[in-house]
């Protein structure tokens, strides 16, 4: 999770912007780099590794000025060395960034046409020379900056210097968080709460889409449209800044917005998105197995299920998924060829690891998918696959499942791919897909206020069910996990096809049902399984998609909209309503949200 720190001040700024970055190696990190205006002239240092390698940088040749910005990298586009880390420059630009720009390979060939030239593998650069060229058609530097920010697709913050402007910084956020620092006579960007921890404790978090204009002794706040805003400003303890819920009321709430920026790390660490490949670490012969079994518990479980779906159709391997509890109970007929996959965001599960044990004594190759790498199961398999979604405090897990999914779907992606079951044109398809996750998911995210409207109603049952068919037939059972989980709010999530086998007996007027149900090759089903819900009273609350809500039935009570996607993503993507609409109706209940009861974020017991 990268870094990025921003100072525009009235004393030296490298010694505080090392002060802000080594504040920042928490969020993991293998290159970093300042850059700092003296006197209108810009400069910069980086060094591939820690932050003791930058400072030995600057020891051997200093860089003065007291406006500066700096970054910890965590490698996405190219290898992470000195030529890739940031900032990175472009004739009188200097950009840090953290995020992942989706159409900067198009962006790129039109900027190479018109004769620019590049020095790194990265992403970012193509920012920096987007803004420098229209910079060259005369604009200023604020209008160079929103011209720029108009042409790029995908999730990303910035921080922005440019030569000759000392008294200038530019800032923005789509889908990754950023922060205003306000002191005195100075003003801060910085990644999160700790960066400008050092500086201030008054600060301001931007909006998604805004954009900023920093002087020394003021911030002038733009929306997505250019129209200018205001943000509050708050008082925060530095101390705490590390799980500081920002302007949000609970971290369940701040985990559910931080999915675009978590899934986008996570995407980046098994992808290369130059190449359009699933790139897997451990050295595993992904080719080489037989079958594959997941273990794991709770929604851990789910993102499981959503992974079979995933690795049978792409790659025609058999997944059995099974909660860890009940495997290693039941003797189950497992053997050696068996990759098995525990899930656990704590990585300290204590029936997963039980499990995962029992898959070692069979001799199973074993990989870890979990979100701390210092873990009891990470440090018991053959390969670990970390989630890098960052820490998770709300007990229900939001931004780890998503991140558990992404993971997944790269997996599938190239086990498919090294078992022939997909060529390469088919794989880059694919990979594109997945790289668009991070930017539908912030669009998904952007329902809130419908599923606000949509919460009233729900806190009200006392049953609620969840329907979806393939796919989304797992997510209906993280939706109804999620909703019992906070609200207390009994809640069961069923394969609609399973309708009239049972559940339809409990459909009455005074249950709503939430149907999931994208315009893909299960619609028409999924359309026939509302309809019959509605014909007998059900209150329908119909998650969609603007194809899918263009053919929907008559009668649903609420439509919620997602972005369009392609299916191979579309879990990703309507994930998040289904997580707010669990959020918010247990808020309306007046329930514990990030702690609710009886339940514990670690179950290291049985």
């Amino acid at each position: 999770m990268c870094g990025i720190i921003g100072v525009v001040g009235n004393s030296p700024v490298t010694p505080r912007l090392l002060e802000s970055l080594k504040r920042l190696e928490y969020r993991g990190y293998d290159s970093a780099g300042v850059a700092s205006l003296e006197n209108g002239r810009l400069d910069r240092r980086r060094a591939a590794g820690k932050i003791k390698a930058l400072e030995e940088v600057l020891e051997a040749d200093s860089l003065p000025g007291q406006v500066g910005i700096g970054h910890t990298r965590w490698a996405t586009h190219g290898a992470p060395t000195t030529r890739n880390a940031h900032p990175h420059r472009a004739g009188p630009v200097a950009v840090v960034h953290n995020g992942i720009i989706e159409n900067f390979a198009e962006l790129k060939a039109e900027l190479i046409a018109a004769g620019r030239r590049f020095e790194s593998d990265t992403d970012t650069e193509v920012i920096a020379h987007l803004i420098a060229a229209e910079l060259g058609t005369g604009l200023d530097p604020a209008a160079a900056f929103k011209a720029t920010l108009d042409r790029l697709e995908g999730a990303f913050a910035l921080a922005v210097l440019i030569e000759g402007e000392e008294d200038l910084m530019l800032g923005a956020r789509r889908g990754s968080p950023l922060v205003l620092g306000y002191g005195e006579g100075e003003m801060f960007l910085g990644s999160d709460a700790l960066a400008v921890g050092p500086f201030t404790r008054k600060i301001a978090y931007l909006d998604e889409g805004d954009w900023v204009v920093l002087h020394h002794a003021s911030a002038q706040v733009f929306d997505a449209t250019g129209r200018p805003v205001k943000r509050a400003i708050v008082e925060v303890s530095a101390s705490a800044a590390l799980v500081e819920k920002g302007n949000y009321r609970h971290f369940m709430e701040k985990e559910i917005h931080d999915q675009p920026e978590g899934c986008q790390h996570t995407i980046a660490a098994y992808v290369d998105p130059l190449a359009s490949v699933a790139a897997i670490p451990g050295g595993l012969d992904l080719a080489s197995f037989e079958r594959i079994q997941v273990v794991a518990c709770g929604t851990s479980y789910i993102a499981g299920i959503l992974g079979k779906y995933l690795i049978e159709q792409l790659a025609d391997l058999p997944v059995d998924v099974e909660i860890a509890s009940e495997f290693r109970y039941r003797s189950p007929a497992v053997r050696a060829g068996t990759l098995a996959i525990a899930m656990s965001q704590s990585g300290e599960t204590a029936d997963t690891l039980a499990a995962f044990r029992l898959c070692k004594a069979r001799g199973m190759t074993l990989a870890a998918v979990v979100n701390a790498q210092g873990s009891t199961i990470a440090r018991e398999a053959d390969v670990v696959w970390p989630i890098h979604c960052g820490v998770e405090i709300g007990v229900a897990s939001t931004k780890a499942f998503t991140a558990q999914v992404s993971l997944l779907t790269a997996l599938a992606i190239a086990i498919a791919k090294a078992r022939g079951t997909i060529d390469a044109k088919e794989e880059q398809r694919l990979v594109k897909a997945l790289l668009e996750a991070p930017r539908l998911i912030g669009e998904a995210i952007g329902l809130e206020d419908a599923v606000r409207k949509v919460a009233v109603e729900i806190a009200k049952a006392r049953d609620v069910l969840y329907l979806g068919r393939g796919p989304m037939s797992a997510l209906a059972l993280e939706g109804a996990l999620k909703l019992k989980e906070i609200s207390y709010i009994h809640a069961e999530g069923y394969a609609a096809g399973e309708l009239k086998h049972g559940p339809i007996a409990l459909v009455d007027e005074a249950t709503p049902i939430i149907i999931l149900a994208p315009f893909d090759s299960y619609y028409e089903k999924s359309a026939s399984n509302m309809s019959e819900v509605m014909a007998r009273g059900g209150p329908v609350v119909f998650i969609t998609d603007p194809e899918g809500a263009k053919h929907a039935p008559a009668g649903a009570r609420v439509v919620m909209t997602a972005p369009p996607c392609d299916p191979l993503i579309a879990p990703l993507v309507m994930s998040a309503p289904i997580q707010l609409l669990a959020y918010h109706v247990a808020v309306l209940k007046g329930a514990d949200v990030d702690q609710p009861r009886n339940l514990a974020k670690s179950v290291t017991v049985e």
